[in-house]
């Protein structure tokens, strides 16, 4: 049974998706959800490209977008399930790990890819580094909804979770199905 969860949002269907199965679950385990999303910093080459002018995204166009990716996910968690926002300048991998570190969370969930640059892989480079340097379970969303959780059904009942460890570099989870790396 979880306690305290904790998901990752940036405003993707990948990440949507997690977030309604944090929901789920905490709503099962009558758990807390601590929704965290960090203000997007642009790549090394964006910033040169904004110093040359090419660019005109600033530090406050970024926060107003993590503001409101956060208030959209807000909306979407039930009255009946307690909800804590964090909202990071770090960038996200190291805002989670932090968090991770330091918070009292059970299980950590997050979409498969999200909006970076590499989005297009099959696991994304945050959710890939979460699975393998968590000390906590990892469920991993696929936008898809080949996962969603059976209705009526405990979480440990309805998913396939399967284990990677630290030196593992091949993604788990694939084919559809969330993975969860147990610490």
């Amino acid at each position: 049974m979880f306690r305290n969860i904790i998901v990752s949002v940036d405003g993707s269907e990948h990440s949507d998706r997690a977030l309604d199965e944090a929901i789920d679950i905490a709503r099962a385990d009558q758990a807390r959800l601590t929704i965290l999303t960090a203000v997007c910093q642009p790549p090394v080459w964006a910033a040169s490209a904004m110093a040359a002018g090419a660019c005109a995204v600033s530090a406050a166009d970024l926060e107003k977008e993590a503001v409101d990716v956060m208030r959209r996910a807000v909306k979407r968690v039930p009255d009946d399930v307690p909800v804590t926002t964090i909202i990071s300048r770090k960038p996200i991998r190291q805002a989670l790990m932090h968090r991770l570190q330091t918070g009292d969370h059970d299980l950590l969930v997050m979409g498969s890819r999200g909006r970076g640059a590499l989005s297009a892989s099959v696991l994304g480079s945050v959710s890939h580094y979460a699975l393998n340097h968590s000390q906590i379970p990892v469920l991993i969303v696929h936008a898809d909804g080949a996962n969603r959780l059976a209705k009526g059904k405990r979480p440990s009942e309805s998913l396939d979770r399967t284990s990677a460890s630290a030196e593992s570099d091949a993604p788990a989870g694939s084919g559809g199905a969330p993975a969860a790396a147990p610490a």
